[in-house]
């Protein structure tokens, strides 16, 4: 496989007092200047670059069975080509056995992935030299990213009880070095890869259901996930000689301590009218940008209005966002996001969290309208967060920014089946 990559852009400055452009200190960066657009003569930084990524994979498995037990095991070998070259073995193996007379299924597996660069902007985040960004032009370096490797531990059940009822488990353990994150450059909407030194990811995902009974279903489904990444950061593009530094462990916005989903659905007959209710219940992912006091009120007016921040009786509004006037330890808060209290912030063991949520749905339909043999009609009504929950999903996400939980919809779907 090869991938073909073209980098371009511009970059300028509009706003030189903006704090994305200082050091610690707050000095503005000097290799900045010849990109400031408000100064006489300033111009757009260009970036123009390509390169081939190549790739090569062979790999072979196979399925063993000995009565009830089961093996499946493989092996894959890949050959990198791209800014670093780089050779990696990745053996698999995966094991599952029936106990007949209770009707369980027991299962475990062992992986290690060799875990490539991501493509978007790699050059960008490799670049060095005369129209790189490293040798000190932005204030910072490059460190070329290492393909990195992962093991991972699968284990699971899964049990019948009768006709009634049946109840699966799975438990998963990634450990990874070089573990593959996303920067971004200064304040602006481009993304490029970094590597840490390495990320511990584990979870549980449950779900229990019934099948059919009389026309009614229930589904369950319940996961927890950690996701705990550790410095120092060990490639890409590194702003403020932060290579090699120390830092403490911190979690992603994938980081959740339980979500959940249940239906239930009820149908008459095999083709007839049915009738379903859905509740789904987060607890919030980690949202790190806004960790304590000072970190909101650095917020725009807008992005404070979008996590309900307020202090007393004040509240902001786009373009007029709240000060330290207005705030004090003891009156502040917001209703989306869940701010530590002062002093208690921590990135790995208290992180800021969206607000936990429920939301409902209620939906009814028909699988066969006219009653028909050969060409069916479909119809679906549906009413979706049927309470109006006025909640956050993510927020200042580096990919997506930030998104609300959907308000009120009702929803109409028609479809014919021939």
């Amino acid at each position: 496989m090869q991938t073909r990559l073209h980098e371009q852009f511009g970059f300028g400055i509009t706003d030189p007092a903006d704090s994305a452009f200082q050091d610690a200190e707050g000095n503005f960066l000097p290799g900045l200047i010849p990109y400031d657009l408000t100064q006489p003569g300033g111009k757009l930084f260009q970036f123009d670059q390509s390169t081939n990524v190549n790739q090569y994979a062979l790999y072979a498995q196979d399925l063993i069975k000995f009565g009830d037990f089961q093996v499946q095991a493989g092996l894959r070998v890949d050959v990198y080509h791209g800014i670093i070259s780089k050779t990696g073995a990745q053996p698999r193996i995966g094991f599952s056995y029936l106990i007949k007379p209770t009707g369980t299924v027991l299962r475990a597996s062992y992986s290690r992935t060799f875990e490539t660069p991501y493509n978007e902007n790699l050059i960008l985040s490799s670049a060095t030299g005369v129209g790189g960004l490293a040798a000190n032009a932005f204030g910072a370096e490059s460190v070329p990213l290492q393909p990195g490797t992962r093991n991972q531990y699968n284990a699971g059940l899964e049990q019948a009880f009768g006709r009634w009822l049946v109840a699966s488990a799975d438990y998963f353990w990634k450990y990874t070095n070089n573990a593959y994150d996303f920067g971004v450059l200064f304040n602006t909407p481009i993304a490029f890869p970094i590597a840490w030194n390495k990320s511990k990811l584990d979870g549980v995902a449950v779900r229990i259901g019934t099948p059919t009974l009389h026309g009614f279903q229930w589904t369950t489904t319940m996961g927890h996930t950690r996701a705990r990444f550790f410095p120092s950061e060990t490639g890409g593009l590194v702003f403020n000689g932060d290579v090699g530094a120390g830092g403490s462990v911190f979690r992603i916005d994938h980081d959740q301590a339980f979500q959940q989903t249940t239906e239930l659905r009820y149908q008459i007959g095999k083709t007839g009218p049915w009738v379903s209710w859905t509740w789904r219940y987060e607890s919030g992912l980690v949202a790190g940008s806004v960790g304590s006091l000072d970190d909101a009120l650095g917020l725009t007016g807008a992005q404070q209005a979008a996590i309900g921040f307020f202090c007393g009786s004040f509240h902001p509004a786009v373009g007029s966002p709240l000060t330290d006037a207005q705030c004090t330890t003891a009156n502040y808060g917001a209703t989306r996001i869940v701010i530590p209290a002062p002093g208690t912030e921590n990135d790995d063991h208290n992180p800021a969290r969206i607000a936990p949520r429920n939301v409902f749905d209620i939906a009814v339909g028909t699988d066969n309208l006219f009653k028909r043999e050969r060409f069916r009609t479909t119809l679906k009504l549906a009413v979706t967060n049927y309470t109006n929950k006025d909640a956050l999903y993510n927020f200042l996400s580096t990919f997506s920014g930030t998104h609300f939980v959907q308000p009120r919809a009702f929803q109409t779907a028609i479809g014919f089946v021939f």
